[in-house]
């Protein structure tokens, strides 16, 4: 089975086994909401594990021994296996072999699930450990929304609103990996004015922030609201040059500082989940629209 397309309260979303990646999401009005694809970013909205954003030297090192390891993982790669389907809700499986211990020496059960109710799309992440040593990981979102969300309005008639004041200082990177020293916000109070400037400098990273959730909107039109349980940085990120997607990225897991070269286990971010134990983290997607 290639893909599923799920209903539910007028709205639709379409999952592909291709790294259980969500590919559509249509709200009641039929306006596609999600990026789809173009020759700016080839993605939608793919799965970051077992690591979020670069690796230093694209290495991970574990015991002394080194695995090569592309930027964000390879989940976003590999076919996952669907384990339950119905009208409004699927799970979806990814779990190690032989391939991926090349890159992550470690046993893994990871299990997505994605369920459409009224007016929002729910996203649960459950990270297993099924070996015989501590399991280090990582893992984010990275869903690619319009920009604008109706074609007629410019960029900068869009914001991030979030729940409660984010007056800390953000990280940004270089290269891919993560700078030393934080920046000023480009938050005001609850509210970050978007425009393409913002991205020059690759992603805004929140790797405190006291929000839960953040609305992005115009004045008018489909609006949309991310909220998240259990993880710790939120990335917020549009390709430098124009591309017409924004991308609210929830994650556990930041990319390595720019001059760490220990372990991935050491590595700031990533989880630590024991034997036999296993994580949840989810997120949600609400739709709704401004007058």
């Amino acid at each position: 089975m290639e893909q599923v397309t799920l209903h539910a309260d007028g709205i639709s979303a379409t999952i592909v086994g291709q790294g259980a990646e969500l590919v559509s999401l249509r709200d009641g009005d039929g306006t596609e909401l999600l990026w789809q694809a173009g020759p700016a970013w080839r993605r939608h909205s793919p799965v970051l594990f077992p690591i979020v954003g670069r690796l230093k030297g694209d290495q991970l090192r574990h015991r002394g021994q080194t695995y090569p390891m592309t930027q964000h993982g390879f989940a976003r790669d590999r076919r996952f296996a669907w384990t339950e389907q119905g009208p409004a809700s699927c799970t979806l499986v990814l779990s190690d072999d032989a391939e991926t211990r090349t890159h992550y020496p470690f046993a893994f059960r990871l299990a997505i699930g994605y369920e459409l109710k009224p007016r929002q799309l729910g996203v649960t992440f459950e990270i297993t450990n099924t070996g015989d040593e501590p399991l280090p990981a990582s893992i984010g979102a990275h869903p690619a929304f319009n920009w604008p969300l109706l074609p007629e309005l410019p960029k900068e008639a869009y914001r991030l609103t979030f729940a409660d004041n984010e007056a800390a200082p953000v990280r940004r990177l270089k290269d891919g990996l993560l700078l030393p020293d934080p920046q000023t916000t480009p938050i005001e109070g609850k509210t970050l004015p978007l425009s393409e400037k913002l991205f020059v400098d690759d992603a805004v990273i929140l790797d405190k922030p006291v929000s839960n959730s953040v609305r992005y909107a115009a004045e008018r039109g489909p609006a949309i609201e991310m909220s998240w349980q259990g993880f710790n940085e939120l990335g917020i990120w549009s390709k430098p040059g124009g591309a017409p997607f924004l991308c609210i990225e929830p994650w556990h897991g930041i990319a390595s500082p720019i001059d760490f070269d220990g372990e991935f286990a050491d590595k700031p971010g990533v989880m630590r989940i024991e034997l036999g134990a296993r994580r949840v983290l989810s997120y949600r997607i609400g739709l709704s629209r401004e007058p």
